[in-house]
């Protein structure tokens, strides 16, 4: 991958238009000032094709009122047992299988964590991935939600990628790896001329 690290300054159709996938950090939606004015740039930009992985803020001082292009509402549901087990909602769907298989193997040597301020409430047009919990605590489905939005992907994400990348968990790698490649024919092609 080529990763550019964009400042909000830098976000306008153009600079977008070069991009697969936007990769929003933890906490952006709490700190930075001015994002709900990018926000509708953003939305155009997943509509063209593009995937938006948008990373946990808390709900608390939210600095835009539409966080998605759909309804997605943040909580403070959190599943704090790295080894707590992960349920695969939608087994077939694409980000579960393309370009990693992603299997229970995955979700092994995870760090302090499965994830925190995952979304409690969202509209019919995400798609719930996993399931876990806490012993003794509900189901929660909201660590990784993704929608199609015109003809890219919007991504919801409270799975703890910050934490597991600086651990080397090859899982976390492979299931980033697939939210970015998610709906990218372009690398099908490739993947199948290279076999």
């Amino acid at each position: 991958y080529n990763v550019r690290v964009l400042a909000l300054d830098d976000i306008d159709p153009e600079t977008l238009s070069r991009f697969d996938a936007i990769v929003v950090g933890i906490r952006a939606y709490n700190t930075l000032d001015d994002i709900e004015f990018k926000q509708q740039q953003l939305f155009d930009f997943v509509a063209n094709g593009g995937n938006m992985i948008v990373q946990y803020s808390t709900s608390y001082r939210l600095k835009t009122d539409k966080l998605a292009p759909f309804d997605l509402k943040i909580s403070r549901d959190r599943v704090t047992d790295e080894t707590a087990e992960v349920r695969f909602l939608n087994p077939d769907h694409e980000v579960l299988n393309f370009p990693n298989k992603i299997t229970q193997n995955d979700f092994e040597g995870w760090t302090q964590e499965r994830g925190l301020y995952f979304a409690n409430s969202w509209g019919s047009e995400f798609t719930p991935i996993l399931s876990m919990n806490d012993k003794g605590e509900t189901p929660k489905e909201g660590s990784l939600l993704v929608a199609k939005h015109g003809k890219g992907y919007y991504m919801y994400t409270g799975l703890s990628f910050f934490r597991e990348f600086p651990a080397g968990v090859s899982g976390a790698y492979r299931l980033f790896a697939n939210m970015l490649s998610l709906g990218k024919d372009e690398i099908k092609a490739s993947l199948k001329l290279e076999d």
